[in-house]
Parts: structure tokens; C-alpha cells; sequence
């Protein structure tokens, strides 16, 4: 039991570390002055590195063979990821962090909808329930508060959580393929293809060093415990425990710069949680009575 036991509450830690790091994005995009170009360059480009220096770490002289084994499908998941992050970094500039974290929160349940289209799995009663309050609150959010953001911003973080809800199915569906690899080039992707789009570079040693804690923290990371402990827990859990960036982004932003959430993103933002919890209550019980 306690073999059995454990790797849960790793991948539980991790993921739960993964949803912690991610939601400091926002701060960072308002902290470093550049354009959105450059801010994906520079995170991607740290990120990577961290993330290579990771895998070097691990695999050793196996390096270069664990990026062979990711495969077309490794690739795959590198475009998702790659296109989802671009879409979530330009999202934090154009509209207001507590719109992209509210609208982002709503990931397990698209996700839900996404594996039952491609794999025909069905959702529980408990997780359509709580996608209809989740919607009813993203809705609310960026209807009430249409001032505080922006529709191309919301639109983008649409995307993003289309994206991402799309890497957690095709994990689901190719659960052997090595993902960490597959994060490290993902990292790299927005990277090479902002380069060219760049027109602004960090002016102080305090900007540089800020974008380095952004690429390594924000993308290396939060992606290596991303990959890492969802491998040992369902992924339904994993995208629920990624919700805990929706009250956390936005409160970072109000401490650093006074960017208070409105009350409609408040509205918005409870009902997403308490969708959120109540689902992960009620799936929690519904095992416990199955495992009896």
C-alpha cells in the first residue's frame, strides 16, 4: 500500500507545483516591460535550457535517444503545447490576468468534452454539472466585465484552453510517449519563431534577471513537474489541480501592481472554483465508495 500510495501523492505535489509556478505569469508579463515577441523568446529560450539541463541530468549519453523515442506523436504534443503557450502569454498583455486565469480554469471540463469526441469517454454526471457553472461563470466574466478586458485577449485565452485541453487528451490517448523532451522542445518552438518578431531587449541586469526566473520557473519548470507528476495520478485530476492558477494568477498581479480583479471576475472566478471543487469532492467520494 504505501509503494502504491506514494507516487500519488508525488504526481499530486507536482502537478499541484506546476499549477503554482504557472500562475506567476501574469506578474511577469507586467513586471518586464518588452513586447510579446520578446517576452516569448526569452521565456521559451531559458525554459528550454532549464529544461535540457534537466534531461542531461537525468538521461545523460541517452540524451539525444529520449528525444528520438518521442516520435510524430511526441511532436504532436510539441505543437500544442507550443501554440497553447504563445496563446497564453499574448492573452496576459491583451486582456486582464483574472479573465485569461477564469477562462483557463475551465480546462478539465473541455478537456472532458475533447476525450469524449476523440475516445468516446464519458464524462461523470459530477464533471457535466460543474462544466455547466464554469461556463455560466467564464460567461458571466467576460460579459460583466467587458471594460477590465479585452475580446481579442479573451479569445486568445479561449484558445490556450483548447490547447492545452487537447495535450491532456492526446497524453490520455498515448500515455507511453515521453513527454519531457516533448516540454523542452515546446519551450524552444515560440522561441525560434518570435526571434525574427522581436522589437524591444532587456535594458538592466535587473530585466535580464527577470526573464530568466520567468523562463526558468514559468516554462521549464512548471512543465518538467507538469510531465512528470501527471504520470501518476488520472488526468482529470491533473486538470483540475491546474484550477488552483485561477484564484492564485490574479493575486499575484494585485500584490505586485494593485490590478484589482472586478466584481464580475470575482462572480466569475467563484463559480469556476466552487465548480472545481464540488467536482473533485464529489469524484473523491464516488471513489472512495467504489474502492468499498
Amino acid at each position: 500500500m504505501p509503494a502504491a500510495y506514494a507516487p500519488r501523492h508525488i504526481g499530486v505535489a507536482l502537478v499541484t507545483a506546476s499549477a503554482i509556478l504557472w500562475s506567476s505569469a501574469g506578474y511577469f508579463t507586467r513586471a518586464v516591460p518588452l513586447d510579446i515577441a520578446a517576452l516569448l523568446f526569452w521565456r521559451g529560450l531559458f525554459g528550454a535550457l532549464a529544461s535540457l539541463a534537466f534531461i542531461l541530468a537525468l538521461e545523460g549519453r541517452n540524451t539525444w535517444r529520449s528525444f528520438r523515442a518521442m516520435g510524430w506523436i511526441g511532436l504532436g504534443f510539441c505543437l500544442l503545447s507550443s501554440l497553447g503557450m504563445a496563446c497564453f502569454v499574448a492573452s496576459l498583455r491583451l486582456t486582464s490576468v483574472a479573465h485569461v486565469s477564469i477562462i483557463y480554469a475551465t480546462v478539465p471540463f473541455v478537456g472532458a468534452g475533447l476525450a469524449w469526441l476523440v475516445m468516446r469517454e464519458r464524462a461523470s454526471v459530477a464533471v457535466l454539472v460543474a462544466s455547466f457553472f464554469a461556463v455560466a461563470g467564464v460567461a458571466l466574466t467576460v460579459a460583466g466585465g467587458s471594460a477590465q478586458g479585452s475580446l481579442i485577449g479573451d479569445v486568445l485565452a479561449l484558445a490556450m484552453t483548447i490547447l492545452v485541453a487537447a495535450f491532456v487528451v492526446m497524453r490520455r490517448r498515448f500515455p507511453d510517449v515521453p513527454l519531457v523532451p516533448a516540454a523542452c522542445l515546446s519551450a524552444l518552438v515560440p522561441a525560434l519563431i518570435s526571434a525574427p518578431l522581436m522589437s524591444s531587449w532587456p535594458t538592466d541586469g535587473r530585466e535580464v534577471a527577470m526573464l530568466v526566473a520567468f523562463g526558468v520557473s514559468n516554462m521549464g519548470l512548471a512543465l518538467v513537474c507538469f510531465t512528470i507528476g501527471a504520470k501518476f495520478i488520472p488526468a482529470a485530476q491533473t486538470a483540475l489541480i491546474g484550477a488552483l492558477e485561477t484564484p492564485l494568477a490574479p493575486l499575484w498581479v494585485w500584490l505586485a501592481f494593485g490590478e484589482a480583479p472586478g466584481m464580475a471576475a470575482l462572480a466569475g472566478g467563484g463559480m469556476v472554483l466552487l465548480a472545481v471543487i464540488g467536482s473533485m469532492v464529489w469524484e473523491g467520494r464516488a471513489s472512495t465508495a467504489k474502492g468499498c
